[in-house]
């Protein structure tokens, strides 16, 4: 069964309700279609029925029984405004620049949906950059307790695969913090093995990627990775990680001991921790386009409730599975 294949199934068994704020792209139409007729979750899409519905026929699919809300006729409008008023206010947020911000900004208005409990999470960027998803997310619903920084993930399920967990990886940080301290890299460490734990549900071996593998080169960017595995290895201590470790000695079992002999990871490793995002970003769509896996993100780690984000150059199946990963992610609050 593949990875994706799981998630669905659990999704299933107890069905969350899922905010989709970008009506206006067919992808996002499609993989409504998809849900709904397999039953991974409940919808609730952001815009003007008619037009959804014009959309639906256009493609020849069926969405009867959607549920749309456009908040311009919205009931619930007035609280949300009242609401992102209050959580604003300190930063200068007026009543008449939420009502605004609300009518006119839908995944802002989905986000106060997972705020207000409305519904249980939210997938968008599809046609938005990360930070229009990242942003309303932070100011409105926050960090979870405990957690240092939010961080993106992709989970990565790479067909006829020896290595991972039977060829599911997890990449952080992939889609959002650009170049993390070695503090930070510790964190998207401990986040990301508890977020491969929770959706894969196979033990975390989380390797510390470098050009260098134990000494093998000098650089400040190796010290850092030297410096973020030591820091996780002090603060996690339940944290099996290691590094810094190039990513054949991470992988291939004969490379890692040849390269870092004794290393609990090396050889071994499913959960991958990039030194910064132009390595994460590369990595990931060279491993989805080359070995033709299936990356399902950026995933959002670290946010209070679940909201995530998709790639612009995503097909309507990755939205599928984000949602199916994301309603997952809810059963779990």
């Amino acid at each position: 069964m593949a990875f994706i294949d799981g998630i669905i199934e659990r999704a299933m068994k107890d069905k969350k309700t899922i905010v989709l704020p970008e009506s206006n792209d067919k992808r996002t139409l499609l993989a409504a279609a998809d849900i709904m007729k397999r039953g991974i979750a409940d919808l609730i899409m952001v815009g003007d029925e008619e037009k959804i519905q014009d959309g639906a026929h256009w493609l020849e699919i069926d969405l009867t029984g959607l549920k749309v809300i456009n908040p311009a006729t919205s009931p619930k409008l007035d609280e949300y405004v009242n609401t992102l008023y209050e959580l604003r206010k300190a930063k200068g947020m007026t009543p008449e620049k939420a009502r605004e911000t609300l009518l006119n900004d839908y995944i802002t208005f989905g986000v106060m949906m997972v705020y207000a409990n409305d519904a249980h999470g939210m997938v968008a960027g599809a046609c938005h950059a990360t930070a229009d998803t990242l942003r309303p997310s932070l100011q409105i619903l926050k960090t979870a307790p405990g957690v240092k920084l939010v961080s993106g993930f992709f989970i990565v399920d790479v067909p006829n695969c020896e290595y991972g967990s039977n060829g599911t990886f997890l990449f952080a940080d992939a889609g959002l913090n650009q170049d993390p301290t070695a503090e930070e890299l510790a964190a998207i460490a401990d986040s990301s093995a508890r977020s491969f734990q929770d959706l894969v549900g196979s033990k975390p071996v989380v390797a510390m990627l470098s050009h260098s593998t134990k000494g093998s080169a000098k650089h400040p960017l190796v010290d850092k990775v030297v410096e973020a595995t030591k820091i996780a290895q002090e603060q996690y201590p339940n944290l099996l990680v290691d590094g810094e470790l190039q990513l054949d000695a991470a992988l291939v079992d004969s490379v890692g001991k040849s390269k870092a002999p004794g290393s609990p990871v090396a050889g071994k490793a499913n959960v991958l921790i990039f030194p910064n995002l132009d390595c994460g970003n590369i990595g990931y769509k060279l491993v989805q386009r080359l070995a033709k896996a299936d990356a399902y993100g950026p995933m959002l780690q670290g946010i209070a409730k679940p909201v995530n984000d998709l790639s612009r150059g995503c097909s309507w199946e990755d939205i599928v599975g984000v949602v199916a990963l994301t309603a997952v992610q809810a059963q779990m609050l």
